[in-house]
């Protein structure tokens, strides 16, 4: 399906006035002809319009899901309502992946205390020792 209005160049809300202006100026007889047939008449302009906007709809979700024409389609009338792939990450995948990497470092955290919980017993022994044993050196060389 064609979008006449970007074929006309022209914007969806254009005024009849303007709308036949660009039809007259088109140089493309195939589509001066299909412009005259559906954009001319007022009942067939609503319906196109609301078909303009479903199809608008449709591209625009595709684009958000990342699929487009094969290179074949493209530059092609098939390729009209196609956006270029939108490469934002949606808020969701955002907070995936948010909760993935605290999963992550949670699991490692998990993974590696038996370890630090070893060394750091060791380390608070030892230096129980070493301050006891300074003590008791001090109190005998006191003596």
């Amino acid at each position: 399906m064609r979008d006449l209005y970007q074929r006309l160049t022209l914007p969806p809300n254009a005024t009849p006035q303007e709308l036949q202006r660009a039809i007259e100026a088109c140089q493309h007889s195939a589509l001066k002809q299909d412009a005259e047939a559906v954009l001319a008449l007022p009942e067939r302009r609503d319906a196109y319009d609301e078909l303009h906007a479903t199809v608008s709809d449709i591209g625009r979700l595709r684009s958000r899901l990342g699929l487009s024409h094969g290179a074949h389609w493209q530059g092609n009338v098939a390729n009209d309502f196609s956006l270029p792939p939108d490469n934002a990450i949606s808020r969701h995948d955002e907070l995936v992946d948010r909760v993935s990497h605290a999963v992550t470092l949670y699991n490692r955290w998990r993974r590696f205390r038996g370890i630090w919980l070893l060394v750091a017993t060791f380390g608070v022994g030892a230096g129980a020792g070493l301050a006891a044993g300074f003590v008791l050196c001090m109190r005998w060389w006191a003596a």
